[in-house]
């Protein structure tokens, strides 16, 4: 089975203007996140989905290929399928690792792939408590009894009127086939994900299944500049 490693890797970051480049120990946030995933020694390939030429360079640097993709893809899937269909990437299964998460482990990509029932998508979850569950930044989900998605939502879900319930955060670490991601590639935007701003609602509400594994690791994502000053003072603490 090939496992390929997809890195979708863009500039315009809103909230936190050309973060990949931004500096975590030594290296660039982006050149940390390819480090990271070849030493997993899991994928036979990992790739960069770009958006220009100097992300194309900082992934050469660090010995992972890159394809140009479109600017103006509007989220990170549909970059990793164009880069895919480009340059005919040959794979069993895609693992979205996404450019701002330096601190996924080796074992939670063993957790990611060792969910695989029969599904289109594998993602994880890792329960938090209810403080945690409140916060609107924490997406969580609801699965079924055989551990397929109900629900991703900002939201604290399941809301409790009687018996207490586990909350569960959603990690935003991908695998799929690429059937699957063809699929989604053909889907139209729909009124939940307008709503919650979660593309994964999209796939939900369009029939695809999600099969969530469970967690221990914590991840640490950088979305802001103070995330990655408590990045940078982790790894000197460290």
């Amino acid at each position: 089975m090939k496992i390929v490693c997809m890195i979708p890797a863009r500039l315009d970051s809103k909230r936190f203007p050309k973060k990949i480049f931004s500096k975590l120990g030594e290296k660039t946030l982006l050149g940390n996140v390819i480090d990271a995933a070849k030493e997993t020694g899991i994928f036979d390939e990992v790739v960069v989905a770009v958006c220009s030429k100097e992300v194309a360079e900082v992934a050469h640097e660090h010995g992972a290929k890159a394809v140009l993709t479109s600017p103006s893809l509007e989220n990170g899937t549909l970059r990793i399928l164009s880069a895919i269909e480009q340059e005919g990437i040959e794979g069993d299964i895609f693992v979205n690792w996404q450019a701002d998460e330096p601190f996924i482990s080796k074992k939670m990509i063993h957790d990611l792939l060792d969910a695989r029932g029969p599904a289109d998508v594998w993602t994880l979850k890792k329960k938090v408590n209810r403080e945690a569950a409140m916060e609107s930044s924490i997406v969580k989900v609801v699965c079924d009894q055989m551990g397929k998605a109900l629900y991703f939502s900002r939201s604290l879900i399941p809301f409790e009127r009687g018996e207490r319930m586990p909350f569960y955060k959603h990690i935003g670490l991908y695998a799929y086939t690429k059937e699957a991601l063809k699929k989604i590639s053909k889907f139209q935007k729909t009124p939940l994900e307008a709503a919650e701003k979660l593309e994964q609602l999209r796939w939900l509400e369009h029939g695809l299944s999600i099969e969530v594994g469970e967690t221990t690791e914590e991840v640490v994502g950088i979305d802001t500049l103070a995330d990655l000053q408590k990045a940078n003072n982790f790894i000197k603490n460290s």
